[in-house]
């Protein structure tokens, strides 16, 4: 459970981010899905920061808007994040972070469609250049 300094619960700020990643997977802005589900964009941007929980009719109507089930918005979550006692390792910390983003959503659809693995590997080598240069 959250603090009582008011601080977000683990399970609703994974339930937001997963909503926000189905969202920006289905190219959707959070006014669209705001009207999808008659609410506004401001009360969505809360879903998913986590900072507002989402009552189970409203998850549904979500689910519905983004065409996927109720459960999905818990995949990847398990009672050991609940309890602290869970600890993902770095690499899987910034994958989840990059797969929220739009940029890495994109990128995660487009490069599996580079068929020549020699392109991938070039590609590879090219994001490695640069985040090496930042």
């Amino acid at each position: 459970m959250a603090a009582e300094d008011n601080t977000p619960n683990p399970v609703d700020i994974h339930v937001g981010s997963r909503i926000r990643m189905r969202r920006k997977f289905l190219s959707l802005s959070q006014e669209q899905l705001a009207a999808g589900i008659l609410l506004t964009f401001q009360q969505v941007q809360k879903y998913e920061r986590g900072t507002n929980r989402v009552s189970a009719s409203k998850l549904y109507d979500i689910a519905t808007t983004l065409k996927v089930p109720v459960a999905y918005f818990f995949e990847g979550y398990s009672d050991a994040q609940a309890a602290d006692n869970f600890s993902e390792s770095h690499s899987e910390q910034v994958v989840h972070g990059f797969l929220k983003t739009s940029e890495g959503i994109e990128l995660a659809e487009a490069f599996p469609r580079i068929r020549n693995p020699k392109h991938r590997r070039k590609v590879l080598d090219l994001v490695r250049a640069l985040s090496d240069e930042e």
